[in-house]
């Protein structure tokens, strides 16, 4: 009880007043339940609630008297300029971007738009703001490990690997980053910049492997495997990089860059295997045999990176960080959840992406 009781505490002591753009998508909106039920922090989601936002996904938070909410696009700059000014926050969390390499690969300029251009806007206000209103404010600004490139067999990603990007999104989010960088070494604006691994868990847009899976698992739908499955990507549980994510905030120092990965290397064979296994036990097909048999391999994504690997020691040795979800645990909670919340994911999958193949590059 009193572990609980402590525990508590030091979550209540983050008050602070956050803006967290992309609130209504998948990483954005686990961050700002967090904030919103288990600290006493402020929120402004600013979310423009294109095909993968959904504030479905923050309805248990969003009565909350700490909770806003402002529908906005993050290119609009007089719109920024007057969040800053209105809700006056002393942090953002930027998490507001296009992210699905498949779609970047379809039409690139909706990334550049929004991950590049959009975040040099955001700069921009936030520096004003600085400038004029709170000297103690943070910028944070969530990306991926896309940026480096591809591993080779052995090896990890470090803050220091040099950046290698390979699809529309993984450039555009490099570009990104420099921004952010380039903001805090000429202008001096207190940055945090964090690169992540593959986040899974509830609230996933289907569009992407694990929720895609699941869902066409419960179809009876072939299981699309991209070439022979051999890629290898580093799993990160949502809560996990929430968690992380407010650790940097509280503690990370201005102008670095902290890696968040949860050593959960698989290849995506062995990912759609673990789902597949894990309906056979908790929802066995009514017809008998395991959902494996509705695996298919098909075509590979053009310009597909073999493998991701973060190593996320300066996270762990610096500002103690440490995960608590293995892949196996991580991946139970994913698929039962997906079970027992039909009525989140079933508007998406009849109305707005039903599985269909994306990034094939015509």
């Amino acid at each position: 009880m009193y572990q609980a009781i402590a525990k508590r505490i030091r979550q209540n002591m983050f008050n602070k007043r956050c803006i967290v753009t992309g609130g209504a998508g998948f990483i954005g909106s686990a961050l700002v339940r967090h904030l919103v039920r288990d600290t006493d922090a402020t929120v402004l989601v600013v979310d423009a609630l294109t095909y993968a936002g959904n504030l479905e996904s923050v309805r248990e938070v969003a009565d909350s008297p700490r909770y806003s909410f402002l529908q906005a696009d993050i290119c609009d700059a007089a719109a920024m300029d007057r969040a800053f000014a209105e809700f006056r926050p002393d942090t953002i969390f930027h998490l507001a971007a296009e992210s699905h390499v498949d779609r970047s690969i379809d039409g690139p300029g909706a990334f550049i738009r929004t991950n590049v251009t959009g975040t040099a806007t955001l700069l921009q206000a936030a520096l004003a703001y600085w400038r004029t209103t709170n000297h103690e404010f943070r910028f944070q600004h969530i990306s991926t490990d896309e940026v480096y490139g591809s591993l080779g067999a052995e090896g990890f990603f470090t803050e220091k690997t040099p950046y290698a990007p390979h699809s529309p999104y993984s450039a555009s989010k490099a570009a990104s980053d420099h921004l952010v960088r380039a903001w805090h070494d000429t202008y001096g604006l207190p940055t945090l910049i964090t690169n992540c691994s593959n986040n899974y868990g509830p609230y996933h847009f289907p569009e992407k492997l694990i929720p895609l899976i699941i869902l066409n698992c419960l179809d009876g739908k072939p299981l699309p495997v991209y070439g022979t499955g051999a890629n290898v990507r580093d799993w990160l549980y949502v809560d996990d990089h929430v968690a992380a994510l407010r650790l940097v905030n509280e503690r990370g120092k201005p102008g670095e860059t902290y890696n968040v990965g949860g050593h959960n290397e698989r290849t995506n064979l062995e990912v759609v295997r673990a789902v597949c296994g894990v309906l056979d036990e908790l929802k066995p097909r009514s017809g008998g045999g395991s959902y494996a048999d509705l695996i298919t391999f098909v075509a590979d994504r053009p310009g597909h990176d073999l493998r991701y690997a973060i190593d996320p020691s300066k996270l762990m040795g610096e500002l103690g960080w440490k995960p608590r979800e293995t892949f196996d645990t991580g991946i139970r909670k994913t698929v039962q959840w997906y079970l027992d919340n039909e009525w989140w994911w079933g508007p998406i999958h009849r109305e707005k992406y039903a599985g269909e193949r994306l990034g094939i590059g015509k």
